[in-house]
């Protein structure tokens, strides 16, 4: 992933962003799928003074890829004209007059991008900042902060065992044939190959990153709320917040809708209930060393530990799986053929890849 999305890089911005205020910065807020990051991202839309945006931008994991380097003017109407017909513009609230000429006279790559579609969101809605939310962003932060050297990036980190648990009852993230049986462990790989990735890029931007645990947010809330306030030099009162609660905040994005509406602090250790014992044995060892490094307790005891073969080949195999996925996106002419349902989408079906 250190040389992703090269094939919007092509052309590094003309005009170089500035860092300004603090206060006055763009927040990312990523991490892996189901790991509660619109549920922070909302969080920091209803405490106000962010452009409110219901939508993830998708801005580098698939617009900048799948319309080939936006230096080239053909690119940038291409880009315009499919955008205009989707519904990650439609929640925009904007017309297509608000952006079309900034993007044709100053885009050149994705972060100009997306900096011209938000400054427009902020302005129309009377802020001056905006944060954004897809949590895919996490596997291109070297790019991101390439492209937008102003950004802080927000890392929510939730237990592994929760994720696959999420991932795995929504089917998300699909077995290789052969692994049908044992399904519920590729979302387990995929959540330590996701969050190691994003810590090992966040560790590098110093100061300009932070990682947040989903169960202190849930279950400490004012807190938390003022380390990531602090961080990012915004007034997070929690009163307010709760008051407003957009989204997410009023009503939980959770995975298990059937079992009736459930609070945040209700989808903490549900892995317990999910799992038996040699499950979570195996899902614990997929999930690995990151798992503990993340602060949680692994509920396996040590001499219990031992996984079988085939296991230990799914945790060899899948992330080398992954990596050629995202490759493929980067470095091919893939991306501008695959999956076009993805400009179209609504927020909450979107699926994280690979």
């Amino acid at each position: 992933m250190e040389n992703a999305n090269a094939v919007v890089d092509t052309q590094p911005a003309d005009r170089a962003a500035t860092p300004g205020l603090r206060s006055m910065a763009p927040v990312f807020v990523l991490g892996c799928g189901r790991s509660g990051t619109k549920f922070l991202y909302h969080t920091l839309l209803s405490a106000g003074g962010f452009a409110v945006y219901h939508a993830e931008s998708n801005a580098f994991n698939l617009l900048g890829l799948r319309f080939g380097n936006l230096a080239r003017r053909r690119n940038r109407r291409q880009l315009l004209d499919e955008y205009y017909t989707s519904k990650l513009f439609h929640r925009t609230g904007l017309e297509p007059k608000d952006i079309d000429a900034r993007v044709m006279d100053e885009c050149r790559n994705a972060g100009d991008f997306l900096r011209i579609v938000m400054e427009a969101i902020a302005e129309k809605q009377g802020v001056e900042r905006w944060a954004e939310t897809t949590p895919l962003h996490l596997l291109y932060l070297p790019l991101i902060k390439k492209l937008i050297p102003d950004a802080l990036v927000i890392h929510i980190i939730r237990d592994g065992r929760d994720v696959t648990a999420s991932l795995h009852r929504i089917g998300w993230i699909r077995p290789l044939p052969w692994d049908r049986a044992r399904a519920f462990l590729v979302p387990a790989i995929y959540w330590r190959w996701v969050v190691s990735k994003g810590r090992r890029y966040g560790q590098a931007l110093g100061g300009d990153y932070l990682e947040v645990h989903y169960e202190d947010l849930v279950q400490n809330p004012r807190d938390t709320l003022a380390l990531v306030g602090k961080f990012i030099g915004h007034d997070l009162d929690y009163d307010r917040i709760q008051q407003v609660a957009l989204g997410s905040v009023h009503n939980p994005n959770s995975s298990f809708r059937g079992d009736g509406k459930e609070t945040e602090a209700a989808t903490i250790g549900r892995w317990k209930r999910m799992f038996t014992a040699p499950q979570v044995r195996d899902v614990e060892c997929c999930l690995g060393k990151p798992l503990v490094d993340t602060g949680y307790a692994l509920e396996t005891p040590p001499a219990e530990r031992r996984s079988p073969w085939s296991v230990g080949f799914m945790n060899f195999l899948y992330p080398l799986y992954f990596d050629f996925k995202i490759w493929l996106k980067s470095h091919t002419p893939l991306a501008r053929i695959a999956d076009k349902r993805r400009m179209g989408i609504a927020e909450s079906d979107a699926k994280p890849e690979p």
